[in-house]
């Protein structure tokens, strides 16, 4: 297809595609004339993956520059890549409570979670942890575990919508738009399905 076609696929101008070119996010097509390129469905799985990194995981030029330059290596690490990708998406203060940091470690390693150390959701979990003890709902801690068996059900379905997908792109595409809007979904969800436990609990009958 040419560029127009290109364009006309995935919904982005022209102008920002020769951009992303310039750029190095969008490798260059196959010249069929001096002045003319043939693109292909890699093409189409690059720009969904650029529009997403940009769009949903607010990542600079710069590091989608880096991290497609990986992808693009002969022998990519896909866990590295996602890695990357995705780390945006959550944002933690300097400061943690060592004691939480502490609950956080513990919970991984009961677990047998492969984490690494310096996994920017450890720090995220640490500050609930910590907040939740000043207010006082130690109880709601408790349930930590409950909670991490939910959330290793989801991550195992999380990874089965990436893992099936024909490209690399494909892959880090549905890993970006799947978390962070799917965090949103989740948080939507949960939000249906507590209204309708409270009112199986504490609804009065009329």
């Amino acid at each position: 297809m040419r560029i127009a076609e290109l364009s006309e696929k995935t919904g982005v101008p022209v102008p920002t595609i020769k951009y992303y070119l310039r750029e190095g996010l969008l490798p260059a097509g196959e010249l069929s004339s001096p002045n003319q390129a043939h693109y292909n469905e890699r093409h189409v799985e690059r720009l969904r993956l650029v529009r997403a990194l940009l769009d949903i995981g607010r990542l600079p030029i710069a590091t989608i520059r880096t991290l497609l330059a990986k992808l693009d290596g002969p022998d990519p690490d896909l866990h590295n890549v996602l890695g990357n990708a995705l780390k945006s998406s959550v944002v933690t203060r300097e400061a943690i409570d060592p004691q939480a940091e502490r609950e956080i470690d513990e919970l991984i390693e009961r677990r047998g979670w492969q984490v690494g150390p310096k996994a920017p959701a450890r720090g995220a979990a640490a500050e609930v942890v910590a907040a939740l003890r000043q207010l006082g709902a130690d109880d709601l801690v408790a349930l930590i575990d409950d909670y991490a068996d939910a959330v290793e059900r989801i991550a195992t379905i999380d990874l089965e919508f990436v893992r099936h997908r024909a490209y690399p792109e494909a892959m880090v595409h549905g890993a970006v738009i799947g978390t962070i809007l799917g965090d949103t979904l989740l948080a939507a969800l949960r939000r249906l399905a507590q209204e309708h436990q409270s009112a199986k609990v504490f609804a009065r009958p009329f």
